[in-house]
């Protein structure tokens, strides 16, 4: 037992009622440390990278990562990844079948 790893933990004090000396501390596991706004910068500059952004992103969300949030924030970005490719290929269906159309009734009138 006294061979166990220790897991870094992130420290967080909250102070509440101070001048009344009641004060909490909470501590933070590594696995649920927030991601800073660089964090989310760099990771969505990571995704877009053309073939290893998409890679990269299907490891994060499957839970190639330790903490919960950056998982989470793969897995919404892929939702929303999902979501972008099914309304390009709706308006793509919806172009060449209006393009068709004016295409035939050109033909046919000239």
């Amino acid at each position: 037992m006294e061979n166990e790893e220790k897991k870094p933990e992130v420290v967080v004090e909250q102070k509440e009622n101070v001048e009344f000396g009641n004060s909490k501390t909470i501590v933070i596991p590594e696995e649920y440390r927030p991601i800073s706004m660089w964090g989310y910068f760099g990771y969505q500059l990571l995704f877009a990278i053309p073939c290893i952004g998409i890679i990269v992103l299907i490891v994060f969300a499957l839970g190639g990562q330790r903490n919960i949030n950056v998982r989470n924030f793969a897995r919404s970005y892929f939702c929303w990844l999902i979501i972008g490719l099914i309304l390009t290929l709706i308006v793509l269906v919806i172009a060449i079948a209006l393009g068709s159309t004016y295409i035939n009734s050109r033909i046919i009138y000239s």
